[in-house]
């Protein structure tokens, strides 16, 4: 095996199971007599050279970290442009690569992520630096390019599962004098895997959530309004989970917060159970949660983020006329 140290780092938003995938590379790197280095805040941290030398740690802290929450070595949200473009912070990341004998770097991440460590692959081949790169997932969201079932996932549909179930059986104890409408928003700009896994908290066509609007599928204003009316008919009351990302037929984001662009560059998002006849002010006058708080780490995802790929199927195949595959229990 060839000498060298690897480089290890977390970018974008943290999952519940970030630091067991950390765990897992630190562990077998060691085992291999491999050194690891890991950069304070992503790539901010390796082109800083603010680098933390993880040897330093004893075995059972490592052991530790796989059941610790947040980021342990910091995360950001920082997109690297094309080499042409960004050319000073690529050749400066190849400075510090070289300065520490890097010979393998992870980038822990989603698509983006991915992205940046397949520039910094090209980049090491163009200037003949023997550099092994590789795009680690992570990602609440489940949308990652050939992966299965992403660390992270599980996790928060766990967590969006429960929360439904748990608002559901409030919303039903006061419907007759309160709240017959509730939203639940959950996260997934294209992907409505988080949405969809909200399906697990009903068991019948009656019991929450009743709809399910995910951003595979248009959303239908008129046959949106029409299906809360028939729930609200039939049970008394009627819970909506609606993925961030909806959007009309013509591709306009049901939630764009005004146009503007995270750091990723993709338009942002805000609030989608607050607009229109969802809204508070519209013609459902409906309560509404925002998924904003985050998901205690299962244990089925714990073990896939350690193992380094999850294994499993998505929730979008349970069963009954509106669960929630996209062409059933979606709003369509």
């Amino acid at each position: 095996m060839r000498n060298g140290t690897l480089l290890y780092a977390q970018s974008g938003g943290v999952t519940a199971v970030i630091n067991a995938t950390a765990a897992a590379v630190i562990e077998q790197a060691r085992a291999k007599g491999i050194k690891v280095l890991a950069a304070r805040n992503g790539i901010l941290g390796a082109l800083r050279e603010e680098l933390i030398d993880t040897s330093k740690e004893s075995a059972a802290a490592i052991r530790a970290l796989a059941h610790t929450p947040g980021g342990a070595f910091g995360s950001c949200r920082v997109k690297l442009k094309s080499l042409e473009a960004d050319r000073a912070r690529y050749d400066r990341l190849l400075e510090v690569l070289r300065a520490h004998d890097v010979r393998w770097f992870l980038y822990n991440g989603g698509n983006d992520s991915a992205d940046t460590a397949l520039k910094v692959s090209q980049l090491a081949k163009s200037s003949g630096y023997d550099l092994t790169c590789i795009g680690v997932p992570k990602t609440i969201d489940n949308d990652l390019a050939v992966t299965d079932t992403c660390p992270g996932f599980g996790s928060a549909a766990k967590y969006t599962a429960v929360s439904v179930r748990e608002a559901a059986l409030d919303v039903a104890a006061m419907a007759e004098t309160s709240t017959r409408v509730f939203i639940y928003e959950a996260m997934g700009r294209h992907a409505g895997w988080l949405a969809a896994a909200a399906g697990l908290a009903g068991n019948g066509d009656d019991e929450a959530p009743h709809i399910i609007l995910l951003p595979e599928r248009a959303y239908d204003e008129a046959v949106f309004l029409a299906k809360v009316k028939a729930v609200v008919d039939r049970v008394g009351y009627c819970v909506v989970v609606a993925s961030e990302g909806i959007a009309t037929a013509d591709g306009r984001f049901v939630a764009d917060a005004g146009g503007g662009k995270d750091s990723f560059g993709h338009s942002q998002l805000g609030g989608v159970a607050g607009q229109g006849p969802i809204g508070p002010e519209g013609a459902l006058g409906a309560a509404r949660l925002p998924a904003a708080l985050g998901p205690p780490p299962g244990q089925q995802d714990r073990l896939g983020a350690s193992a380094g790929s999850g294994q499993g199927r998505g929730a979008a195949g349970t069963e009954g006329p509106e669960r929630c595959d996209a062409g059933d229990r979606a709003q369509q």
